[in-house]
Formats: structure tokens, C-alpha cells, sequence
């Protein structure tokens, strides 16, 4: 599904509205809704790739 179509994310850990957010506020909802042994992971990741 193309990142445009995504409204709501929704997973065990909560949920995230993707609606008119920049590519760095969906990367960051995203991460706080992972799975917590992930989210340092992905955020480092993130920054590594300049999303934010």
C-alpha cells in the first residue's frame, strides 16, 4: 500500500494516524508504536538515514 493510501497503523502496542504527516512524524509513530525491544533499533536507523 502506497504511504499516501495509510491513515491508521495499528498494532499490539497502540495506534498511529499517518494522515498529512512528513515522512519524519510517520517514521517517528511508527517507532512508538513497535515493539519496544525495536524501537532504539529503529529510531537509530532512522537518524542513520537522515528522516530526521
Amino acid at each position: 500500500t502506497p504511504r499516501t493510501d495509510t491513515h491508521i497503523v495499528v498494532t499490539e502496542f497502540g495506534s498511529a494516524d499517518m494522515k498529512g504527516k512528513s515522512l519524519a512524524d510517520r517514521a517517528r509513530a511508527l517507532i512508538a508504536i513497535a515493539h519496544p525491544a525495536f524501537r532504539d533499533d529503529l529510531a537509530r536507523a532512522a537518524r542513520e538515514r537522515r528522516v530526521f
